[in-house]
This record gives structure tokens, sequence and C-alpha cells, in this order.
């Protein structure tokens, strides 16, 4: 699928009053002569490459915008919440949660993905978290000997009440 680009004026509509040099550069050069070297790059890569800039260094006005450009582009709501999850390691954790949101206003319910973001199944808890104070908090690398998931648990420590889902259980082969 091409995608041709659009003449660009979000720089004169929102700025040229305050700032017409920089609106000009925006709609004239950024988008209508960078933007527009389709051969060498598509929109949708563009799309894709400004995403990951924008999300890396937190600038979510620019990112909403640029999220529903990618959707015009073909990037789908599929790609750009795989993005921002391969991007939450490098760049920060908190990010990618104030990105998904985004990512829902700019796609919506489509491609299957829930329209609600929860971190627990089915929207809540299913197990009540462990009562630990901080200092006896340790976590651990399963070995390798007795455990196949390779992730990291909660060790239980003394006063630990109650489970949780980072707790090894049968499942786990812990």
């Amino acid at each position: 699928m091409v995608f041709m680009a659009e003449k660009q004026t979000a720089g004169r509509d929102h700025l040229g009053d305050l700032a017409p040099k920089f609106a000009e550069l925006n709609d004239d050069v950024l988008f209508g002569e960078v933007w527009a070297r389709e051969e060498q790059l598509s929109p949708r890569d563009r799309s894709l490459i400004t995403i990951a800039a924008l999300f890396s260094a937190g600038l979510y006005p620019q990112l909403k915008s640029h999220l529903e450009i990618g959707k015009a582009h073909g990037v789908t709501k599929q790609e750009a919440v795989e993005l921002v999850t391969q991007l939450a390691f490098y760049c920060g954790w908190p990010k990618a949660w104030s990105t998904f949101p985004l990512i829902r206003e700019a796609y919506g319910s489509e491609e299957g993905i829930p329209g609600r973001l929860s971190v627990f199944p089915l929207g809540k808890r299913t197990m009540p978290l462990p009562s630990i104070s901080p200092a006896k908090a340790t976590w651990r690398r399963c070995p390798p000997s007795r455990c196949r998931c390779s992730t990291s648990h909660l060790n239980r420590a003394a006063g630990t009440t109650g489970t949780s889902t980072m707790l090894p259980t049968a499942a786990d082969k812990c």
C-alpha cells in the first residue's frame, strides 16, 4: 500500500501568527520536503521512526498527532503497541504507560485489542498481593536447574502473607 504525503498546514494553522518562520519550516521543509522523500523511505516507515523518537523523548502531544498520522500511513494498532512494548525496556516503563492511552485514542478498539487498559486480567487483581516490608523483599532469578520460566520472582520472607502472581507457582516449574 502506497501513501502519498499530504500537504501539511499544522504549523501555519497553530503557530503562523506567533512563529511564522517556524511554521513555514515545519510545513514546507519538514513535511513538504523531508516527508515527501518517499523513494528513500515510505511514509509508513517515517511514521514508525517518528513515533519511536517522540516516545523516547516523552513528547506526548506530538506523539498523539503522529500516532494518528501513522494510522493514516498504514501503521496498525498492533504495530504501535508492539513498538511501545519493545521501547519500554529501553526508554522507560512509565513512558509506555503514558503512551498506551494515546494509542487507544488514536485507534479505538480496532483490531481486536480491548479499548480498556488493565494491568490485571479482567481488570482486577485475581490474587492478594504479599504483605511484606520493602526491606525484606528481594528479587531473584530462578535457578535454571529448578525453573524453566526464566523470570524473577519475589522471594518469600519472614512475615509474608498472601500470594502474588510474581511468586513461583507449580506452573512455573520453580
